[in-house]
């Protein structure tokens, strides 16, 4: 096809943030071939919901993508019931069927965000695996010895601390590698902890007399800790589906160490683009200005243009023009036996402060506003009254009085 860019130049776009080409010589020469190639993923649909980690992997297949290359998106449906164990210490339950259907469904409208539709297959390995027989599962089987399954890290350390591993763990590299045989895969991607898994698909491949497939693996996304690798679990996620607000705030909350790495694995940007932005961060350009386009960008992917426009106001942030939050918290309060209420007493009843001193600290450095003028400790609200009030520089209510 003569609208392909030359492999060289297809191998550079592809290398951004790649951690490992298995191997780089392989590729370049299936780029030669100049026909679409067919890319790889499987994800066994574990959890309902995805969140950025996830999406570095996901962004690779798109770059695939936009080369011209067909993707096959594999969703484990039948991989997901014998449960990876990869990264366990202990054999993992499996998930039911009624589990997997459930999530699988969410992945397919989720990946729909990052992915072309129009260039995506979605396949199932229940597609060959429901036909296999017994004695398929065991023709399979044979093709690894025990020995190279004990090369696995985990397995081995699991094996030395004589914890239990059940044999139908070390049918899940298999399955998964037998995964590219069923779709003759040119390319698959994965994360590094995957590296065992895909390299299976490369091997087996070849024992079936295809083409080795090229494994391609990215890295493991740091979560907003700055520290541990992303993930639900430990709270430090950015998830897809988060409303825009609480991605805007998310972003603008990490490490500033982090902003290279995010912006090299999940921006779409060039990156000569990039590497400008660090360039000013770098000469003293504001570190939270590079993160508000790094997070308006990923807003708008994945809730369009007006959310990412609109993100500050639902991330409870207000601009210099006076702009409210469109989320703006409503409090009602009570005069009670009182003629007036005080404004530490409204402080604490609308939650803007922990207690009264944290109220009164905010009043004497000019930290409180109401219907934004800045007030004092001696400023009261009426009955009827109705005021928006804003307490520090992000948390904000609306209170009426009655």
């Amino acid at each position: 096809m003569s609208d392909f860019l030359s492999p060289e130049e297809q191998l550079a776009l592809i290398k951004r943030g790649v951690d490992a080409i298995y191997s780089e010589e392989d590729l370049l020469a299936k780029l030669k071939q100049n026909r679409p190639l067919r890319i790889k993923l499987g994800m066994d649909p574990t959890a309902p919901d995805l969140h950025f980690g996830h999406t570095v992997v996901l962004n690779k297949l798109r770059h695939f993508q936009d080369l011209g290359h067909e993707v096959l998106f594999l969703i484990g449906d039948y991989t997901a019931r014998i449960g990876d164990p990869t990264g366990k210490n202990n054999t993992r339950p499996p998930l039911s069927e009624e589990q997997v259907k459930a999530n699988a469904k969410t992945y397919a409208e989720q990946v729909f965000k990052i992915l072309d539709k129009d260039k995506t297959k979605i396949v199932f390995n229940s597609e060959w695996f429901g036909k296999m027989s017994a004695g398929d599962m065991i023709a399979l089987a044979s093709q690894v010895t025990v020995s190279r399954m004990l090369e696995r890290d985990d397995f081995s350390k699991r094996y030395a601390s004589q914890t239990p591993i059940a044999i139908h763990e070390f049918l899940y590299p298999l399955v998964q590698g037998y995964d590219s045989v069923a779709l003759q895969a040119d390319v698959e991607l994965g994360g590094t902890d995957q590296t065992f898994n895909i390299l299976m698909g490369r091997t087996l491949q070849g024992r079936y007399n295809q083409e080795a497939q090229v494994c391609i693996t990215m890295p493991i996304l740091e979560g907003l800790d700055g520290v541990q690798k992303m993930s639900k679990s430990l709270g430090n996620y950015i998830g897809i589906d988060d409303p825009a607000g609480v991605m805007f705030q998310k972003v603008l909350s990490m490490p500033d160490s982090l902003i290279p790495r995010y912006f090299e694995l999940l921006s779409f940007k060039p990156m000569d683009e990039v590497n400008a932005l660090l360039d000013e961060m770098a000469n003293g350009r504001n570190p939270q200005e590079i993160k508000r386009i790094l997070a308006l960008e990923l807003i708008e992917r994945f809730h369009g243009a007006e959310a990412a426009e609109n993100a500050h106001k639902s991330a409870g942030n207000r601009l210099a023009d006076g702009e409210l939050p469109v989320d703006l918290p409503e409090v009602t309060l009570s005069l009670g036996e009182q003629d007036k209420l005080f404004i530490t007493q409204v402080l604490n009843g609308a939650n803007l402060a922990k207690n009264s001193a944290q109220a009164k600290d905010m009043l004497s450095r000019g930290a409180v506003k109401v219907d934004g003028e800045v007030v004092d400790a001696s400023f009261a609200l009426s009955a009827g009254q109705a005021v928006v009030i804003q307490a520090g520089k992000k948390a904000y209510a609306r209170v009426t009085v009655t």
